[in-house]
């Protein structure tokens, strides 16, 4: 409790830094910045030359800071554009219109207030070839996914030394609206993304550790957002085909391409048979639109987003490895090839900006969601009943809605720059015939084995801050969060409806020393928290059902040269006590107190304009904090991971690429018993792309590697069996296979 309360003081206390010691300045210059477009440029660090004092613009390019004097030279720098600069003759208003460029780590600038770890998401981005809307995630450093059932289901996801499972430890969202999924039918935090278009994706911003007051509900290992373009560089179709009978065909088109307002459609259709022996018929649909106004129009804009999204497949699913060993299947065989599933979202997003004068901003969100999901899955074959089997079917109907309004003050700049932001928003879950039974074949339902419907309700509200007074940088922030449970438990009807409300604290503080030019160093710890299961909490009468981690991270920044940037991170995290619903059984599990501890490297490297070379090296040390002694292992957590690899991209319009990604033998078990084993996979690309045509051969698993995507250790009984078996099931990794891409502009 002492621990809490000093760190809460120490908050408080940062947090009124911000809101008190400012410089007032009587005259200011003030203006936007945008692109060739009319666009506005987020995120631009703007200084004059002669003092280095500086800013940074706005989400709505919106900036303001001391007006120069006279004969002083301004400038603007931002990844992907030309370095703008100008001579000021005193005015107190200035546009500043920044030209597309190719990108250059010449133009990161190591300076208080940048986000290194966006202009890292933004570089991989546009360097990296992302095939899907799940593959995205790879471009996060150090984070991995593996996929189980399919293609339709959502991946797993390990992230410093977690089996995040579908998403319990990492929030992920969409232009602001939640992509996981609370009290879902499958697992805490479900994190769907298939419903998202890769093509549509202007950039991602992530972070690791519970640091952000904006970021709450499962943001413990980390965040990943994802925004989508305001408008599509060019109209397009693009065509995609190759190995397992893959087909994919990809549209968009600009409705209205204008100075201040924009409307584009996009489709995505997807094909696929799958390396298994049983097909998995995955078919995936998506179409979206997106409508900007306003963008001309002194900062203020409106946009209105709408998606629908749909997909069904039938899965091979884990299969035990004495299976594989004594020859009654291949590793792409089946014992039970009628597992697979359905799923659907539809989303409407409207998002509204008005400056209010005087640094003033205010930033409004809603969206609403309509989700259904079917899935059977089947991982214990016959050990639960050893005449029908042991499949069951998890499925519930989802409405979800909620929204957020944030203003944001920016502080004129100069000596003392900053700005102070304050939130308040909400997130209503209700999930309708939430059920878990059992199941024959896919098509007969024998026995329910839990049924009820979920009313989950948070709301929220966070004020956060930042104080940037020369080489030194300070980001506080703080955030409560209140929790409604209801769950109507229809296997029980007279028990009616169990009610608990609980809320959580959650204090941050990121500081950051430019020690020089080239060489910057931080410190961030934190306090989060993941949400558990609506049945969990009510069966534990909301006791210990949200579970706090303690957070910290130090390291540093640097760039040795004009053209490589470093960056390093020690880090550790504790996690509370908690409950888990395991929506496989429909059972709570407990799960004790852990730590972690580790460390994080990058390296990004343009040694000449046309090559870039990347790589990303992860540590975690993971275990359990009171079990008993050679039992503290935490089972699938990953220790040691890397990702990394080389782009060309020539003048000519040739380019190519060669990616890896690696991940260690790790434990299954938490004696250590059974090991997950590790793997090294590579890809690469080569292709032309010139003024309206890119053509594009992938080739996945380049050296056919024999691996396993996801493992498990399940005890299970064949039909064949008298007595169960614990070992590792697994779903194997794709083997070599060629995908072929056109792409048209118009």
């Amino acid at each position: 409790m002492l621990h809490t309360r000093l760190a809460l003081s120490f908050h408080f206390i940062l947090l009124a830094a911000i809101i008190f010691p400012w410089q007032v300045f009587s005259q200011t210059l003030s203006g936007r910045v945008m692109n060739e477009r009319g666009q506005p440029i987020p995120d631009v660090l703007i200084y004059i030359q002669s003092d280095h004092r500086h800013t940074h613009s706005g989400a709505g390019g919106e900036y303001r800071m001391p007006v120069p004097d006279a004969g002083d030279t301004l400038v603007a720098v931002h990844l992907g554009y030309a370095t703008w600069s100008a001579v000021c003759t005193g005015q107190t208003g200035m546009t500043i219109i920044m030209q597309s460029a190719p990108l250059q780590l010449e133009e990161i600038e190591v300076r208080p207030g940048v986000d290194h770890a966006r202009l890292v998401a933004r570089i991989d981005l546009e360097t990296q070839p992302v095939r899907s809307a799940q593959e995205i995630l790879r471009t996060v450093p150090g984070l991995t996914i593996g996929q189980h059932a399919g293609g339709g289901k959502a991946e797993q996801i390990f992230l410093r030394g977690f089996d995040v499972d579908h998403g319990t430890d990492v929030a992920i969202d969409l232009d602001g609206m939640p992509v996981n999924m609370v009290s879902h039918a499958h697992g805490q935090g479900y994190a769907d993304l298939h419903f998202l278009i890769p093509e549509t994706i202007d950039r991602i911003n992530y972070g690791k550790g519970p640091y952000r007051a904006d970021h709450g509900n499962f943001a413990t290992a980390g965040h990943v957002g994802f925004v989508t373009r305001d408008i599509l560089e060019a109209s397009f179709v693009q065509l995609e085909g190759g190995s397992f009978g893959t087909v994919r065909a990809v549209s968009g088109i600009n409705l209205v391409d204008q100075l201040t307002h924009n409307w584009y459609v996009a489709s995505d259709m997807m094909l696929s048979q799958g390396p298994f022996e049983a097909p998995q018929r995955l078919h995936r649909y998506n179409i979206m639109t997106k409508y900007t106004a306003g963008m001309g129009n002194g900062g203020a804009s409106l946009s209105l987003l709408a998606s629908h999204f749909r997909s069904g497949w039938d899965a091979s699913g884990q299969i035990p490895q004495r299976a594989v060993h004594h020859g009654m299947i291949t590793r792409f065989g089946a014992i039970d090839d009628t597992e697979g599933g359905s799923t659907s979202r539809s989303n409407a997003l409207i998002h509204h900006q008005q400056p209010l004068g005087d640094g003033l901003t205010i930033h409004n969100a809603v969206f609403l969601s309509r989700y259904d999901f079917d899935l059977y899955s089947n991982f214990t074959f016959f050990l639960n009943d050893p005449v029908h089997g042991d499949q069951i079917r998890q499925r519930e109907s989802r409405l979800l809605y909620g929204g957020r309004s944030e203003v944001i003050w920016q502080l004129p700049g100069g000596d003392v720059e900053g700005y102070l932001k304050g939130g308040l928003g909400l997130r209503h879950d209700l999930s309708a015939e939430n059920a878990l039974s059992r199941s024959v074949n896919r098509d007969t339902e024998i026995a329910v084995i839990r049924s009820g419907d979920i009313n989950e309700l948070n709301v929220f509200g966070y004020v956060s801050g930042a104080l940037l007074a020369g080489k030194l940088s300070i980001h506080p922030g703080i955030r409560l969060d209140h929790f409604r449970f209801v769950y109507h438990d229809k296997q029980d009807p007279a028990s009616g409806r169990a009610t608990v409300g609980r809320g959580v604290l959650s204090p941050s503080v990121r500081v950051f020393f430019d020690a020089s030019p080239t060489l910057q160093y931080f410190f961030k710890t934190g306090v989060g928290f993941h949400s558990n299961d609506t049945r969990v909490v009510v069966a534990r009468d909301g006791h210990e059902v949200l579970p706090r981690a303690f957070g910290a991270d130090a390291g540093f920044v640097i760039k040795p040269g004009p053209r490589l940037l470093i960056t390093t991170a020690l880090w550790y995290l504790d996690l509370e006590q908690e409950f888990v619903y395991v929506g496989d059984e429909g059972i709570v599990e407990l799960s004790g107190p852990t730590r972690r501890l580790g460390f994080d490297v990058g390296a990004r490297w343009q040694p000449a304009d046309w090559l870039y070379i990347h790589g990303d090296i992860n540590y975690a040390h993971g275990r359990s904090r009171d079990a008993p002694q050679g039992e503290t292992q935490i089972p699938l957590a990953p220790d040691w991971t890397s990702t990394g690899g080389v782009t060309v991209r020539l003048p000519s319009g040739v380019f190519g690429s060669f990616n890896y990604r690696w991940m260690d033998d790790r434990p299954a078990t938490e004696d250590n018993a059974i090991i997950a084993e590790g793997y090294v996979v590579a890809d690469a690309t080569v292709g032309y792309t010139s003024d309206r045509y890119t053509l594009q051969v992938a080739a996945r698993n380049v050296f056919n590697t024999e691996w396993n995507e996801t493992q498990f250790a399940t005890t299970s009984r064949l039909r064949s069996e008298t007595e169960p078996v614990e070992e590792i099931h697994f779903t194997p990794g794709a083997p070599f296979g060629l995908q072929a891409r056109l792409k048209v502009d118009f």
